[in-house]
């Protein structure tokens, strides 16, 4: 699952000891674990093999420049939703060729960056889109290839908030729009639109969603074909699910064996469909944890709140999604190891405890009714499963500047990213 284990009573990141992450770079921090990175890309890599599909690593799920490069030297290309995240991979060595572009409001300069740079994919959400994207090609004098985003109308069973590929979300166009989007654009001078694009949501824990979104997909490539239009690109997006309790997700095997028979006769003969995947979550999130240390313990009636120096401004997943996030002690003086990562953990001499953040709002937490072992003022807590859409959903509410992350290889600790300053806080609304 990751390179984080127990050793005596005490965390480990791959050879170093969480609490020497901590003492490196402060509470709160975020700490990458580098040979949990490349063994999840890898595995995808190898489980999708008989495809040959281009793997567009997600962005906006951990955007750290170590992590882009890192990943971007593995072979990975970039899967960006905005003009940030398209500088944070050029940043990152990634061939432009190599970067999809989605999102439902590109900006004119946007989009005049990535046609300049002569990215290799415009995923296009709707028909003004498009238009525009054709206007701007036209002013600029240059080309770019795109894949229209298809709302298969599938549903992921995931949380409402992260289930795109329903009719009723803002993302993409209603497949029985497609016909006619392909008809009216298809012939574009400027823009090839030979490509479909799918993402149905994340995290997603079955391959069903998968199956019935490639189904039709392949259903709309045929009748395309049948009127003369072909189309060569098929991106399935991500969603992938993570372990956010032990052995939650399946594994990228698993996902294979269902996509690839579906895939693999049309990535074949003279025209060969050309797939892409953007996974994000799968890689990133089981190499993450947040180190956050308890300043104080408190009872409040009959529950005891750990109010801990980090809250949903460091981590937001679970007050915005309801998300659970497994947490324990980190360093040694607590000797009790979990025997899995799970909601409910029988275990003698645990403490139900509310672990809190330290912001004015009731929402601000980070792990609610759980059972931990008694807690006091300078414990060391990890927040597991917490490398996606940790840092990139972090903020500076309350004032709190953001944390540190470090990247560990081995025995080595390295800051890839150093924690604000109050300086940093107030620097750009000085003249």
């Amino acid at each position: 699952m990751d390179d984080f284990r127990y050793v005596e009573g005490e965390l480990f990141c791959e050879s170093v000891r969480a609490s020497e992450v901590a003492r490196l770079a402060g509470t709160p921090c975020y700490a990458y674990s580098r040979a949990t990175l490349a063994a999840h890309f890898g595995r995808l890599e190898a489980a999708f093999a008989p495809i040959a599909p281009l793997i567009c690593y997600s962005v906006k799920c951990c955007s750290n420049l170590s992590i882009l490069r890192f990943l971007v030297g593995l072979g990975s290309g970039m899967d960006v939703v905005s003009g940030g995240e398209l500088r944070r991979a050029l940043q990152a060595g990634c061939d432009p060729q190599r970067i999809v572009y989605a999102g439902v409001g590109k900006s004119e300069a946007e989009i005049r960056l990535a046609l300049s740079l002569g990215i290799g994919l415009f995923n296009i959400e709707s028909e003004m889109e498009f238009e525009n994207l054709s206007r701007l090609a036209k002013e600029t004098r240059t080309r770019a290839r795109a894949a229209l985003r298809v709302n298969p109308d599938v549903d992921p069973k995931t949380h409402r908030y992260t289930s795109t590929g329903k009719r009723e979300t803002k993302f993409g166009v209603d497949i029985e729009r497609a016909l006619a989007f392909f008809r009216t654009y298809g012939a574009d001078p400027l823009v090839s639109l030979k490509g479909i694009h799918l993402h149905l949501g994340s995290p997603i824990y079955t391959t069903a969603p998968y199956l019935e979104g490639i189904t039709k997909a392949i259903a709309l490539i045929d009748a395309l074909g049948r009127l003369g239009i072909t189309v060569d690109t098929l991106d399935l997006g991500g969603g992938f699910g993570a372990d956010y309790e032990s052995e939650q997700s399946p594994l990228a095997a698993e996902y294979a064996s269902a996509i690839v028979p579906l895939l693999e006769p049309r990535t074949r003969g003279a025209a060969p469909l050309r797939i892409i995947l953007e996974p994000g979550r799968t890689i990133a999130a089981n190499a993450g944890i947040l180190l956050t240390r308890v300043e104080y313990v408190k009872r409040s009636g009959d529950r005891t709140f750990a109010i801990c120096d980090a809250g949903m401004n460091a981590l937001l997943r679970p007050s915005h999604y309801g998300a659970f996030h497994f947490v324990w002690p980190a360093a040694p003086g607590i000797t009790m190891t979990p025997p899995r990562r799970a909601r409910e953990l029988v275990m003698p001499g645990l403490v139900r405890t509310e672990v809190v953040g330290p912001l004015c709002e009731t929402g601000d937490f980070l792990a609610e009714d759980r059972m931990l072992p008694p807690l006091e003022r300078g414990n060391l807590l990890a927040v597991y499963t917490a490398g996606a859409y940790g840092m990139t959903m972090a903020s500076r509410y309350n004032s709190h500047p953001l944390p540190a992350e470090v990247l560990v290889d081995g025995a080595t600790a390295t800051i890839v990213r150093r924690r604000e300053t109050y300086e940093d806080l107030v620097a750009h609304e000085l003249s």
